[in-house]
């Protein structure tokens, strides 16, 4: 087999665009690139603009990671203004953050990544009795039964006699790369359908406290919902705000312990079980071995990073007997590079920048799509090159549970230390395409279970008498320093996401967002070193170039969100480019 190049654009399944240029040779992929195919242009729309409102315009980085972008935003201005929060406003921000987590994995995990795995054509051919067997040797389900199997069984049979597979429509199926039998194939379908169902109902907890969803209302100095104990008590004197009472909070903890029972009936049995047929994926799609968490979900406030359940640090070259310090303020450690972006620095391409002194310059002269092939010995993406001290970065949910696993957190420890064992797998393992899946599915356990904790800490402050959720000290402009800057910074879902925010006379002088697909999908950096996605496809072997399963595989197994990375429009809100598929 010669060399050879190939294009997978646009990579399906993922919010935004992105497009991965691999060269083969041999059928092994021997140098990957990976390119955003959109503008980012937030950070311009930003500039001006009173920092209380950034969260409104930052939460549409993206039409899937909303929450977290609010979240980070009315950090970054908090941090400013040393502005800090009610006890209560942490807690509800935590379970927020808690019910993105768990609803985003599980949705990624059945709805983008399942089908990488899982032959759905496959499970025409299953036995409902033996799939029913298989269902109740691994989990507890109730929905479990031969007739219930048999009637997703008819219903996916509809799908396929009608030529028309709808959802299921333009996979790789009868792939020699799947691996499940059909009656494995018949229940990850099931729960396919099922978590469709059950996200409607967990989606409501941010509804609850944000008012509404997507798009949930936040607030600089707290959360916009006040507690009444009043269930006939309306409003809360805040703009946009909502009242939760005590039958809503009862919503809540029912949520919670839904979110709870899928997570652990179905979720991770599912995982267990799928990766079981696929354990040669535990030794490919590696990345870069350096794993950065910048942390989050404090039991006190942000200001103290030893109450974080997920510790801020790094780690390097796979070694986790060392946790490295990581400074967000400090322009030595974190800095963007543009040399292989389609962007410009007015110092000139070369040199990177510290987020606070960020630019976003969209003079923009490379190729118009339609194009065969990017240059990729140029500019060839709309991402930049985040790096920590010069290197490259993984974030994400491997990151966050080596980091836990690094630092003795008992339930990951434990939760790892299991599935390992289940799948007779060492630690080391967990450095692979499958072991970036397998973790994000063991911290949502993780984040299930801590988030009852946070619902217990938040009722005992209402039976104590605490129901405060805002801080109006310094929501007076005229009590601001007349310059200042902060950063505001979570672990997102798909990984460390901050934002940077200088404010000068009240408004906004520069905003920059360093976002998670953005560490992990940036282009090569000034010295050619490749990002988490580049390095990751490197070595891989392919069955097929015209149906190159094994990228989807690994770049699915970071979860990519493209549109957190770059987005189109100009300063008024104006289209700049329109794509044409020919």
């Amino acid at each position: 087999m010669s060399k050879q190049k190939i294009v997978v654009d646009p990579v399906t399944r993922i919010e935004g665009h992105l497009r991965i240029e691999a060269e083969t040779d041999n059928g092994i992929i021997t140098h990957a690139s990976s390119s955003g195919t959109m503008v980012r242009g937030i950070e311009i729309i930003l500039r001006g603009r009173d920092p209380r409102d950034a969260w409104a315009y930052a939460q549409r980085i993206c039409g899937v990671c909303t929450l977290v972008h609010g979240i980070a935003s009315v950090r970054s201005v908090e941090n400013a203004l040393n502005y800090t929060i009610p006890h209560n406003a942490q807690i509800i921000r935590n379970l927020m953050i808690g019910a993105q987590y768990v609803h985003d994995h599980v949705m990624h995990f059945y709805h983008l990544h399942a089908l990488d795995w899982v032959d759905v054509v496959s499970a025409l051919k299953a036995d409902p009795k033996a799939t029913s067997e298989l269902a109740q040797s691994i989990s507890s389900y109730s929905k479990s039964s031969p007739g219930y199997f048999a009637d997703v069984q008819k219903k996916v049979k509809g799908f396929v006699e009608s030529g028309q597979l709808g959802i299921f429509a333009n996979g790789y199926w009868g792939h020699p790369a799947y691996k499940l039998p059909p009656e494995a194939n018949l229940m990850a379908v099931a729960h396919y359908l099922e978590a469709l169902k059950w996200q409607r109902d967990v989606a409501k907890l941010l509804t609850i406290f944000g008012g509404k969803n997507p798009h949930p209302n936040f607030l600089v100095g707290g959360v916009p919902c006040a507690i009444s104990i009043d269930p006939g008590q309306q409003g809360s004197g805040v703009t946009g705000a909502t009242s939760v009472n005590m039958k809503g909070l009862q919503q809540v903890q029912s949520i919670i312990k839904k979110m709870q029972e899928f997570v652990d009936q179905v979720y991770v049995p599912d995982t267990l079980a799928i990766a079981g047929f696929y354990k040669d994926w535990f030794k490919q799609g590696e990345g870069v071995g350096n794993f950065l968490t910048f942390g989050d979900f404090p039991s006190t406030s942000m200001d103290d990073p030893s109450s974080y359940l997920v510790p801020s640090g790094v780690i390097l070259d796979r070694d986790l007997s060392k946790v490295h310090d990581i400074d967000m303020n400090d322009p030595e450690q974190i800095q963007e590079f543009v040399d292989h972006s389609w962007y410009n620095y007015s110092g000139g391409k070369g040199e990177g920048l510290h987020p606070y002194d960020g630019e976003t310059d969209l003079n923009y002269t490379g190729p118009k799509p339609p194009y065969e092939h990017l240059d990729t010995e140029s500019q060839y993406s709309w991402l930049k090159s985040p790096r920590w001290r010069g290197k490259p970065m993984e974030v994400g949910p491997l990151a966050r549970v080596l980091m836990l696993y690094a630092k003795g957190h008992e339930p990951t420890v434990e939760l790892a230390n299991m599935a390992l064992s289940k799948l007779d797998v060492p630690i080391e393992a967990m450095f692979s395409t499958l072991g970036r899946t397998a973790a994000r599915t063991l911290e949502t356990k993780i984040f299930a279970d801590s988030m009852q904790g946070w619902y217990d800490q938040l009722i005992a402050n209402i039976k104590a008498g605490d129901l405060k959720t805002f801080n109006d000290a310094k929501w007076d402009p005229s009590t601001w320093p007349s310059k200042a800057k902060g950063v505001g910074f979570m672990e997102a879902p798909r990984g460390a996401l901050g934002h940077w925010v200088v404010i000068e006379e009240g408004k906004i002088a520069n905003y920059q967002a360093v976002v998670p697909s953005t560490w992990n999908a940036g282009p090569r950096d000034a010295n050619g070193g490749t990002g988490p996605y580049e390095a990751a496809l490197k070595g891989h072997a392919l069955h097929d170039a015209k149906q190159p399963i094994e990228i989807l595989r690994t770049i699915h197994s970071f979860d990519p969100c493209i549109a957190c990375a770059v987005h189109v429009t100009d300063p008024n809100g104006e289209e700049l480019v329109k794509v044409k598929v020919r």
